[in-house]
């Protein structure tokens, strides 16, 4: 049983992961409520599925752009500072979206514009996030630090939805948006904790070219390009989140809205509880394409009953999918890819995990408008296993990535080990 545990060496080795993890873990708690409430505003103020769908679609635009360039700025700054100055705004956004909710008619396009607001801020946190990871943690620790870090996101995407839709149908969303302010100020002080993360003296300024460097670099390893394709594809064509409000209301239980939020991250962390095992798999593209192959299955199947129970133990099993993906995606980026690239290689990789799911809830809302519900989710999820396995067919490299032999992994070995023989020469190294 023990080589199943997870490895928590990561967080008795340093003390500074161990504090960005802390703030994470609450952070995203509170998050996760204002995830809750947003939607669930949109729809007590609209009634419709399309309007609930844009709230998640007008992030896209912004996404992408501070998504990018939050990359370019993860290799020029130093990583703590952003992330401490993107937590605070986001406490600010959350600040309005609370005074915009006390108000006798609440805006419906406040809640839009702040919707952008929280993405663009996210595209430059979690580019800086995910680059100081490999200055936090060893080179081996890096498997164990992922399943970590997820851990981290799932207790938040459990708790944090259920909480708030508890708080929200017996008190409001006012008090759903009060309890996101608190976690960021324990977030913030947190982080104020951490030691600087300061770029390398070969750090570029940000600029146009150096985000071209980064893309060029992504497009030319057809592992790497795998990885966010297969990811868009199964995000775009299955991730039926946009629909649960109405979902629970079709179901006959509006009182389970949070359980069909959780229910996926129950998988989830099943998977990063018992991923000990994940150090014995060395073909990462294989295991990214059978889980996404997986997740499409068990939402289809989803779709296919109305029985409470049987919905979300499929949302469970898709869960414990989209985790093993998760898992082998990001320990194939962590080490793989070089240091004074991983800002701005982390920026592509935010957009291929979070473009899909807010694409895809717009394609599940517009089918459901045009169809029904239980159509939307069915054939999204077919239509995925399909996208997967024709996308995985082309992409021999990603399909046969050996982390043994893999020479950018190999790479990236090799300078972890010169690090450790000469720590302070890490900024020259990296």
């Amino acid at each position: 049983m023990a080589s199943f545990t997870i490895d928590l060496a990561p967080l008795r080795k340093s003390r500074d992961f161990s504090l960005l993890w802390a703030a994470g873990l609450i952070s995203y708690f509170g998050s996760m409520i204002t995830y809750v409430a947003v939607p669930f505003q949109v729809k007590e103020l609209t009634g419709s599925y399309v309007a609930v769908a844009i709230s998640g679609l007008v992030e896209i635009v912004p996404l992408v752009i501070f998504g990018l360039y939050g990359g370019v700025l993860a290799d020029a700054l130093d990583r703590k500072k952003l992330i401490w100055v993107t937590e605070l705004l986001s406490l600010l956004f959350t600040a309005i979206l609370l005074i915009n909710s006390m108000m006798d008619s609440p805006s419906l396009l406040l809640i839009y514009i702040v919707s952008g607001l929280f993405a663009a801020v996210s595209g430059l946190r979690q580019p800086a996030m995910q680059a100081a990871l490999p200055r936090l943690v060893d080179h081996e620790d890096m498997t164990a630090a992922a399943a970590l870090m997820s851990l981290r996101w799932q207790v938040g995407v459990i708790v944090g939805p259920a909480v708030g839709g508890i708080l929200i149908s017996s008190y409001s969303v006012s008090v759903g948006y009060a309890a996101d302010i608190a976690t960021f100020i324990i977030s913030i002080a947190l982080i104020a904790f951490m030691k600087n993360i300061p770029p390398s003296h070969e750090a570029e300024a940000p600029s146009l070219s150096a985000l071209i460097e980064g893309v060029k670099y992504a497009f030319s390893r057809k592992d790497l390009l795998g990885t966010y394709l297969i990811d868009l594809a199964a995000m775009f064509f299955a991730m039926p989140t946009a629909l649960f409000p109405f979902w629970a209301d079709q179901l006959g239980a509006p009182w389970a809205l949070g359980l069909l939020y959780a229910a996926g991250t129950v998988g989830s962390i099943a998977i990063v509880l018992t991923s000990g095992w994940a150090k014995n798999v060395h073909f990462y593209g294989r295991a990214i394409m059978w889980a996404a192959i997986g997740w499409g299955v068990a939402i289809a199947l989803s779709g296919m009953t109305n029985y409470l129970w049987l919905v979300l133990l499929f949302l469970c099993l898709a869960g414990a999918s989209d985790m093993v993906s998760a898992l082998f995606r990001s320990a194939m980026w962590n080490q793989t890819i070089p240091d004074n690239l991983r800002g701005r290689l982390a920026g592509i990789e935010l957009l291929s995990y979070s473009l899909g799911p807010l694409a895809g809830q717009m394609r599940a809302a517009s089918m459901a408008a045009a169809t029904t519900l239980s159509f939307s989710v069915t054939s999204g999820g077919i239509i995925c296993v399909i996208v997967v396995v024709l996308l995985a067919s082309f992409l021999p490299d990603f399909r046969k990535f050996d982390i043994r032999t893999n020479k950018y992994a190999l790479e990236n070995q090799k300078m972890a080990e010169k690090l450790r023989v000469n720590p302070q020469s890490e900024d020259e190294i990296s």
